[in-house]
């Protein structure tokens, strides 16, 4: 079999550096080379165990119980997979591969290994990624034949400046260390929609970061700095509304201040053309029958709604199905992050409208919610408030117009 790589890839596998950082747009290949580098690495050492970290163990899922098997598979290299102890065995090999969550880093005890891969490293908080990294460090200790050092490579897509940034360009070492730049375009094995696709989707700053892998400042400043009232407003007549079937309903849910925002479709544009506010669901689900009583109601809630119980026997979720709404929600809600880039993707690329007379709140809420100190959207303990509304406003958006970043192409040829 004969394994097609990029230009940066290739200088990721052959890469001699103690510590080697491949920060990478989306589609360029970085847990495909980080999995391949892994296994040659494991085939050179094979009484030695690797680890290979991830944030979280549901991406672990997906790394170790598919990528790593399929390529192992192509390779023809036996293995098994023990998905309870989360590790790769090989016959006639001592040593294995160890996958381990990063979310909870006083769990990473107990083992030895020769070499180490962490994957995403910026989707953690950058204080429990650094309490992380450094007992990631303490575990990279076995002894290597002829006194090969120990190297720990990092590969992830950049989030501003974090973890990432941190270890790679403020602490480089040239001595040790190596960063290697990996944009989306450099992969000619996409499909040619793909970067089409996202830069379709994306703003300018996050085309930088998510397909350059450039690190830019992403946590600073205003969250929605795309969203601009005189580009964005358009005024809507009570007509249109009235003669548009169907009505979508961003929901929040708050004790004391749930926010509803309601909006309209028109050649695909969401348009935001009210926001209802209620003290709970009972109220909520009044409020939008009497205010739109001949339209089809798609909402679209707070997923957290599924635990959250207005009544003593029924979640807020259930009210709403109960009520005879068309309920779109999944088992989670989406990252804040990805809930956020969604928006701004659409309010950079003018693909969004906001009545601000009809949604004074929504109007403010987008033009006055910032990042805190530590790099958060600023939340309020009283409801409503500015995020209740963008929030509401979020989990619409990223239903129905959330960004897809695709998945990068493996190459091979038998």
């Amino acid at each position: 079999m004969h394994l097609e790589v990029t230009k940066p890839q290739m200088e990721f596998l052959t890469s001699k550096a103690i510590n080697t950082g491949f920060v990478a747009g989306f589609g360029s290949g970085k847990s495909y080379i980080a999995t391949l580098k892994m296994i040659q690495w494991k085939m050179r050492h094979p009484s030695v165990n690797c680890a290979y970290y991830l944030p979280t163990y549901g991406l672990i899922r997906d790394i170790a119980w598919d990528k790593f098997p399929s390529l192992l598979h192509d390779m023809k290299i036996e293995h098994k997979l023990n998905k309870s102890s989360a590790e790769i065995t090989f016959p006639n090999m001592t040593g294995k591969i160890i996958f381990r969550s990063m979310d909870n880093p006083e769990t990473i005890v107990g083992y030895e290994n020769g070499y180490t891969i962490i994957d995403e490293c910026d989707i953690l908080p950058m204080e429990k990624m650094t309490t992380a990294y450094n007992k990631i460090l303490s575990r990279n200790r076995s002894k290597l034949p002829d006194n090969e050092p120990n190297r720990l490579d990092i590969v992830g897509t950049p989030e501003g400046y974090k973890f990432f940034y941190t270890r790679y360009v403020e602490e480089l070492k040239p001595s040790t260390d190596k960063l290697i730049r990996a944009s989306t375009y450099s992969n000619p094995y996409l499909p040619l929609q793909y970067i089409t696709e996202l830069e379709n989707q994306y703003p300018e700053q996050l085309i930088k970061a998510y397909l350059n892998g450039e690190f830019v400042n992403l946590t600073t400043g205003a969250v929605y700095p795309y969203f601009d009232r005189d580009i964005h407003d358009l005024k809507i007549t009570d007509e249109l509304i009235a003669n548009t079937p169907t009505i979508h309903i961003g929901q929040d849910f708050n004790v004391g201040g749930n926010v509803s925002i309601v909006c309209i479709e028109v050649d695909n544009i969401p348009i935001v053309v009210n926001e209802l506010i209620a003290n709970d669901t009972f109220r909520t689900i009044d409020l939008i029958k009497q205010t739109y009583p001949n339209h089809i109601i798609k909402i679209y809630p707070d997923a957290s709604g599924d635990a959250r119980k207005t009544s003593a026997s029924k979640t807020d979720i259930t009210l709403l199905h109960e009520a005879g709404f068309l309920v779109l929600v999944k088992s989670k809600n989406p990252n804040i992050k990805d809930r956020i880039n969604s928006l701004n993707g659409l309010l950079d690329h003018n693909k969004i409208r906001i009545d601000c007379d009809r949604a004074t709140q929504t109007t403010k809420s987008l033009e006055q919610q910032a990042y805190t100190d530590k790099g958060e959207p600023e939340k309020a303990n009283v409801h409503p408030a500015t995020d209740d509304f963008n929030d509401a406003l979020g989990y619409y958006i990223h239903y129905k117009f959330g960004i897809n970043k695709g998945s990068s192409v493996i190459t091979t040829k038998r």
